[in-house]
């Protein structure tokens, strides 16, 4: 067979499977472009770090400058492409989705998470502090923030997580997975997480979608904190444990249920399977169900 008939071949199986996504605005969000944003998103919060530019006094704000306006622009158009895919599966007439003033509502929430830019550094920044202050083998608040997964996977979640409570469809799961195959860790962008937030090491972490985390909260590799049923009519409860302030929780620890709710300041040691509440200061070393 001749390559045109290779390629007749590819093309019939676009038509008989679908599954392609095209560029005009109505298709599905561009993962390689919100990838780009997310990396543009890193380096505004950690200049010098992420990329290979010369960053001084003299040219720092023509730097942010460019960031800004580049992750605006194409954080508008993803956004849009976006809420237009997923309000035209819910719409039969699709004059309905074209008046829906999506450009301006995706527009709006670009310009609103590069306001909320200041808020997510002063979190990062108490994360890197929990790390330094946690972890023996860290010198540096530098080092940490050039190599270590666990504030990599933070710093996506605290992005994505603004991302999804301002309503944005599918780009905040775009970005918690993309950095999920970097590190390992997988949170999920609708995870509530408090300040000064400690992960260890951090592979094979999983932490849910209802999942609630307070403040100096600390947790090493394989934790799960999951949900005891994965039934899809219960997509819309609280499947996930509650985890309070101060809470420590040792590697390969498994917490599951909505109901569950790990007191402040308590202990789960490694290799626990807790799927009941435990109270305030108390420390687990034993399956608890």
């Amino acid at each position: 067979m001749n390559i045109d008939g290779l390629i007749n071949g590819i093309l019939d199986s676009y038509d008989t499977y679908g599954l392609i996504n095209r560029s005009e605005t109505e298709n599905f969000p561009n993962r390689q472009n919100v990838v780009q944003v997310l990396s543009d998103l890193q380096s505004l919060v950690f200049p010098g770090f992420r990329t290979a530019e010369e960053i001084c006094p003299s040219n720092l704000r023509y730097v942010t400058g460019l960031k800004v306006n580049s992750i605006i622009a194409t954080l508008t158009k993803e956004i849009e492409k976006a809420l237009l895919f997923t309000m035209s599966s819910k719409v039969q007439d699709k004059k309905d989705v074209e008046n829906s003033h999506c450009f301006k509502l995706a527009e709006k929430t670009a310009l609103a998470l590069i306001e909320e830019i200041p808020e997510i550094r002063r979190l990062i920044s108490l994360d890197v502090k929990a790390l330094l202050a946690g972890d023996p083998a860290a010198k540096s608040d530098e080092e940490i923030i050039l190599s270590y997964p666990g504030l990599e996977a933070i710093l996506v979640h605290r992005i994505a997580y603004f991302l999804y409570k301002n309503g944005v469809p599918i780009i905040p799961r775009i970005m918690s997975e993309h950095v999920h195959g970097k590190t390992g860790i997988d949170i999920h962008p609708g995870a509530q997480i408090g300040e000064s937030f400690f992960i260890d090491h951090g592979t094979g972490i999983v932490i849910g979608e209802t999942c609630v985390i307070g403040n100096n909260v600390k947790i090493y590799q394989g934790v799960t904190l999951g949900a005891l049923s994965v039934k899809k009519s219960l997509q819309d409860k609280k499947r996930h444990p509650t985890i309070e302030d101060d809470v420590t929780i040792y590697a390969n620890a498994t917490i599951l249920g909505g109901e569950t709710t790990i007191g402040r300041g308590a202990t789960i040691g490694g290799n626990t399977w807790v799927t009941e509440s435990v109270e305030a200061g108390k420390k687990i070393f034993s399956q608890i169900q």
